[in-house]
């Protein structure tokens, strides 16, 4: 129904002030345009996300199940090969989000999906960790340009009070790649270990890589592209998408920016460098997950069991992370939830450097580890939030976020060195100032943000 129609029809000059400036919809097509939207974008996403994760993380589950002993690695070996992933990382997340808003998602990022697919085949060929360093380089480089281009391409569907749900759910690859990856990493180089003389390390990456080049040619005819180009939507549910979007300044067509201005712009807000900063601490925090492996090993756990012990871990990180995200939309709050989850996770991370008991250790360093994981998404809604236009200032911020996040996870790679086991008290103090850090920052931030409140369109 056409807005200014139906508040004719109405006959009331108040009646039609509200509908022109609130874009007035009808509740019940907007739910179930929701639900298609949903459905058509977050599964695919949800599981192209997840095997992101297995690629990039599995290298802590090969390193834990023989490749360390196969490449004759030390722990600095080991950092080193974590450390360049990062460097090939942020090199690519800014240009690429500047190209995305001018392709097509659905073929852009499925291509670059394929891409790391294959060279997470090939870290099974390294011989040496010179090698395992290259290819860990490329992968870096393949893979950044995914997570900053389904932050954009969520924000340019969604109003920003429904997409902390989206995106976290989105997100939750993370700890469910942690929680699945240490299964199948545990069955696969426990069985498969000297089929067809490769180790079992080296099948991990093969059959990994294989499977995310398959979900890649998948994602081709699954994955839409921005509202008003979707062939699956109607021209009323296009426009009801244009109209809901409109209210809170997130375009979907339009905003022709030049790059530089655009960059300009985003480099010349005061906000963007809180939320570098937030993000950098966040993502510095979230470096334990490549040593988990390794940590649940030090608490006395052998074999495959190893990698088994790894999936209660990140269970729990599965469960905050939802009760976060729901909640966080049905408040409309994102900055006191990443305030509360850097002071538990502090207090978490405290009390494992403070105690020897390994049951208890290991309980506390599964809530320190949930209370990153759900301040990691939440900050990347805060400021898709806060920052909302024009679309390509909002894109550049969002891949400058990531780019931030893992400068920190380059000097985050040391913060583990074997000489710390079984206490590794300089990564655990680390992690808890990087968390508690986040916290102070972000409570300034929410109170400055209420002060000075982001200019409309």
């Amino acid at each position: 129904m056409d807005v200014e129609q139906y508040a004719i029809d109405n006959k009331s000059e108040t009646k039609i002030a509200q509908v022109q400036d609130e874009a007035w919809v009808d509740p019940q097509a907007e739910r179930r345009l929701l639900w298609k939207m949903d459905l058509h974008l977050v599964p695919i996403l949800w599981v192209m996300w997840t095997f992101s994760n297995l690629d990039r993380s599995n290298i802590g589950n090969a390193y834990a199940g023989g490749m360390k002993e196969s490449l004759k690695m030390s722990s600095t070996d080991y950092s080193v090969a974590l450390l360049v992933f990062f460097i090939g990382y942020v090199v690519f997340e800014i240009p690429s989000n500047m190209i995305l808003v001018r392709l097509r998602p659905s073929i852009y990022l499925p291509a670059i999906m394929f891409w790391w697919g294959g060279v997470a085949i090939a870290l099974a060929g390294c011989k040496n960790t010179p090698s395992l360093a290259g290819v860990r380089v490329i992968l870096g480089l393949a893979e950044s340009g995914f997570a900053p281009g389904v932050l954009y391409l969520l924000s340019t569907w969604y109003k920003k009070k429904e997409l902390a749900r989206r995106y976290t759910l989105f997100w939750l690859g993370t700890p469910v790649s942690g929680m699945v990856g240490g299964i199948l990493a545990g069955a696969i180089i426990e069985r498969m270990e000297g089929v067809s003389g490769l180790h079992g390390w080296q099948w991990l990456f093969v059959i990994e890589g294989i499977a995310t080049c398959v979900v890649a040619v998948a994602a081709v005819f699954i994955l839409p592209d921005y509202p008003t180009t979707t062939r699956w939507l109607s021209d009323e549910e296009k426009e009801l998408i244009v109209r809901r979007l409109s209210t809170e300044n997130l375009n979907t067509t339009g905003e022709h920016l030049g790059h530089m201005e655009s960059l300009r712009l985003a480099f010349a807000d005061w906000r963007t460098y809180l939320f570098l900063f937030l993000y950098a601490m966040a993502t510095g925090s979230m470096t334990i997950t490549y040593f988990i492996p390794t940590l649940v090993k030090g608490l006395g756990y052998t074999g495959s069991q190893t990698q088994y012990m790894t999936a209660p871990i990140y269970a729990v990180g599965i469960v905050i992370v939802l009760i976060v995200c729901f909640t966080s939309d049905y408040f409309g709050e994102r900055g006191f939830y990443v305030v509360g989850a850097g002071l538990i996770g502090s207090i978490c991370f405290a009390v494992i450097m403070g105690v020897t008991n390994r049951i208890v250790q290991y309980v506390f360093l599964c809530f320190g580890l949930a209370c990153i994981f759900s301040s990691v998404p939440t900050l990347l809604v805060w400021a898709s939030n806060e920052i909302s236009h024009p679309r390509e200032k909002r894109a550049i911020i969002q891949a400058a976020m990531n780019v931030a996040g893992n400068l920190a996870s380059i000097y985050g790679a040391f913060l583990w060195p074997a000489s710390d086991a079984p206490r590794y008290l300089t990564g655990w103090g680390c992690t808890l100032a990087f968390v508690f850090t986040m916290a102070a920052v972000a409570f300034a931030s929410r109170t400055l943000f209420k002060k000075h409140p982001y200019p409309e369109a």
